[in-house]
């Protein structure tokens, strides 16, 4: 530790430290630009000159290291003057538009003015201009004449996103920033660059001109859209959600969040919102009122019980949904007498024992500090885009990555591994680890295992999981929904156990954690989510489901509830016409309180931030009003807060979470698949603006590059030559008996086997599984 003095208070920092770090250690401002505590020093706007003692000229508090004895004047007429000078220099050209300026109030360029510039300008010669860029329809850089160069943005998108989107061209008064010749900027996490610009030179273009922020409410609330669960400020004008921004929690999301969860609130103003309770009768829908659609919803529902007993009736969720709703709907369920309940929309195997829940496995904060990782069927950027981050600047602390998958896609992780087999290869592939790993410690492979022979990246995978201190396996979303899942688990559990890793799931949405903790699972006899469309039942009860976009096997989903006698819909929107019998609307995240665990087990409660659109209504207690009317006990609740106490009061959730590597599923026989001569094997991921409702209804998002690349299909090099085919030629997919026509795009992160169509979009509803046989020919 290094003692100093700042304004006569002494202070003690560790060495290394910089002026500007120990100052806000006593709560001493330094006025500055370009620093940021998770960026590194660039040293480049020096609004943050202090005055040395012994140092002859004012010093950058960012980029001067502490040193002992250091006497350090923030408030020195040398500093003052050298700090009021720097503004006049960044004020010269900078235009004076305040007034219309869509950062106003919120400009930190316009605070410090205030507290450190003059209040005339000596400079009177025409002031230069910048010509605006288009980068894409989330980030405006109309006014980039603001821009005052603290490169803030450039450094985000190196150090923290992992691509380098934009950078400075030319020198003195001539230099901008830009993005590379005709490109956008396409990174997951772009909008934080919005919240890092200190002028108004990055804006949100979705939001641009469209309130002035006194005029915002601020709320807290937590995102809905995956593992992370990040905190989130949402920002509300006229009871209309206006804008999202991250809340600070450095165990969770640090200051960041995802585009994903920036930009998703368009669809809460969408005109797709259902907002009153509609029946179809005659095919025609029309619109009723709750007393109503409850009362045919409950005695339709006894009916068919009646009818056809209570196990004809299947209860599905999407994960979603908060823990009270999951709580409740299992309660009606179970109530009701039908054991079929799940919330595993896109999950095929089940043949894993039950009792664990499926958790990270370690506070989402460690995976900065792991020093070796085998990542399991992830698209990590797009799947967990901050869990991606945590894990590339473990990279940049020397951890070995490993990323299994059928596709080479660039996780924007230079020192990644990457181990590229096509999906009927992953047990294979997993075996030859483990027999790799179980070579290293001495220890005999399993049976099933014993002949496998690793690949060189997998040995090289298997040796840095050994070498390690901190050490992770982690099983992503493609991986659970894998036809073989038990035996990835399997596989991956016997690494994790031989090297001492710790095993984890990167959980596929907000409440995955919290669905199993409060079971939303089948009961004794009972149906998944799988199964209760595979054997079609007599009656669905739909909570958050769009069935065609969030299941393992569209066609098949809808032919079941096509065949339904009763399908209740519970949506936010106008979905599932064709199919629903009644369209109940409740409420998102935003109009309703609720909790959600995430990943790391944190369970986050949050209240509602405006009230409900219309005669919405929260979900909760429209299934706490339909156990009343069905006459069944337990549904005496008046606030989500007691719904919560009963779903999670009673429940040790450490002990819940504790047992997740304690089960060892049949290995089964490694033996490889694949696809028949002529065919190729199905890649197909959730991509990262469709993976659910709300992100699938955001405009600005369904404009981006990713939300476009989705609705084509990925062919390998070999394939797309062989097909004589151009960019976007068509080309049909055929899967069985089922076929759709999507243009073609060449891929050559692909296997010569794997071909990738995106599940969750409307080609990839016409088609089948999300694993299997396709066949492909030119259109």
């Amino acid at each position: 530790m290094v003692e100093l003095e700042i304004d006569g208070k002494k202070v003690e920092v560790p060495a290394g430290s910089m002026v500007i770090q120990a100052a806000q250690k006593v709560d001493t401002y330094i006025p500055h630009f370009c620093y940021h505590k998770k960026l590194s020093i660039a040293a480049n706007c020096r609004m943050c000159l202090v005055d040395v003692e012994k140092v002859p000229k004012a010093v950058p508090a960012c980029a001067t290291p502490v040193a002992a004895g250091m006497i350090v004047r923030t408030r020195s007429d040398k500093a003052v003057k050298a700090q009021q000078s720097v503004m006049e220099f960044l004020l010269i050209n900078h235009p004076l538009d305040c007034p219309i300026c869509d950062q106003g109030g919120e400009c930190q360029l316009q605070d410090l003015a205030v507290g450190y510039g003059k209040s005339s300008s000596r400079y009177s010669e025409e002031k230069r201009v910048v010509f605006h860029k288009n980068v894409g329809p989330l980030i405006s850089m109309e006014e980039m004449t603001r821009c005052i160069h603290c490169t803030r943005c450039v450094r985000f998108g190196q150090e923290v996103a992992g691509v380098m989107e934009l950078g400075m061209l030319g020198r003195g008064e001539h230099s901008e920033i830009t993005s590379f010749v005709g490109n956008s900027v396409d990174s997951e996490l772009s909008g934080n660059m919005i919240d890092l610009c200190p002028v108004g030179a990055l804006t949100s273009k979705p939001f641009r001109y469209s309130a002035r922020t006194w005029e915002l409410s601020r709320r807290k609330s937590v995102s809905p859209h995956d593992g992370t669960g990040a905190n989130v400020i949402v920002q509300v004008k006229n009871n209309r959600v206006m804008r999202v921004l991250p809340l600070e929690n450095e165990a969770i999301n640090e200051c960041w969040i995802s585009d994903k969860d920036r930009f998703s609130y368009e669809a809460l103003n969408s005109a797709e919102r259902l907002t009153q309770p509609m029946l179809k009768q005659g095919n025609e829908w029309r619109e009723v009122d709750w007393q109503t659609a409850l009362e045919y919803v409950a005695n339709g529902l006894g009916n068919i019980k009646s009818e056809h007993g209570a196990a004809s009736i299947a209860a599905l969720a999407s994960p979603h949904s908060t823990v009270e709703e999951l709580y409740l709907l299992k309660q009606l369920a179970a109530g009701f007498g039908t054991p079929n309940v799940d919330f595993r929309l896109r999950q095929t195997d089940f043949s894993a024992p039950a009792g664990a829940t499926p958790w990270l496995g370690l506070p989402i904060a460690n995976l900065s500090t792991v020093d070796a990782a085998l990542v399991i069927g992830s698209f990590l950027r797009r799947d967990h885009a901050l869990f991606a981050a945590r894990l590339r600047q473990a990279a940049k602390g020397g951890a070995k990555i490993t990323l299994l998958n059928a596709s080479g896609d660039d996780s924007l992780i230079p020192t990644a591994r990457r181990v590229v087999v096509a999906p009927s290869g992953w047990v294979t592939e997993l075996a030859g680890i483990a027999a790799a790993v179980a070579e290293a410690k001495g220890v005999a492979a399993p049976a099933a295992f014993a002949d496998a022979k690793a690949s060189d990246e997998g040995r090289a995978a298997a040796t840095s999981l050994v070498a390690g201190e901190q050490r992770v396996v982690l099983l992503g979303n493609a991986a659970v929904q894998h036809p073989e899942f038990a035996r990835i688990h399997a596989a991956a559990q016997f690494i994790a156990d031989t090297t001492g890793a710790t095993l984890g799931f990167l959980t596929e949405a907000g409440n995955t954690v919290g669905a199993h903790l409060v079971g939303a699972l089948p009961g004794d006899n009972g149906l998944n989510a799988a199964q209760a469309f595979a054997d079609p039942r007599k009656a669905y009860v739909l909570m958050n489901v769009e069935a065609e976009f969030d299941t393992a096997h569209p066609q098949q989903a809808l032919a079941a509830l096509n065949r339904a006698e009763m399908v209740i819909s519970l949506s936010a929107f106008k979905h599932g016409a064709e199919y629903a019998d009644v369209m109940l609307p409740i409420a998102p995240f935003t109009e309703t309180s609720g909790t959600f665990v995430n990943a790391e087990g944190t369970v986050q409660s949050f209240n509602g931030v405006v009230r409900p659109l219309g005669d919405t209504r929260p979900a909760w207690k429209v299934l706490r009003v339909l156990g009343n009317l069905l006459g069944l006990p337990g549904f005496e609740f008046d606030t989500s807060e007691q719904v919560r106490d009963a779903a999670l009061g009673k429940l040790d959730i450490a002990s819940k979470l504790s047992n997740v590597t304690t089960v060892a599923p049949s290995l089964g026989n490694a033996e490889k698949g694949g696809a028949a001569p002529g065919s190729f094997e199905r890649l197909a991921d959730v991509p990262i603006y469709h993976a659910d409702a709300l992100v699938r209804r955001a405009q600005s998002l369904q404009l981006t590059h990713a939300a476009k690349v989705a609705v084509r299909a990925s062919l390998p090099g070999s394939l797309f030559e062989r097909l004589g085919l151009d960019h976007g030629d068509a080309v049909r997919i055929r899967q069985g008996e089922l076929s759709v026509t999507l243009p073609a795009v060449l891929d050559n992160n692909l296997p010569a086997n794997v071909v990738r169509v995106p599940a969750a979009t409307s080609a990839s509803a016409q088609l089948g599984g999300m694993f299997g046989e396709l066949v492909v020919e030119k259109a």
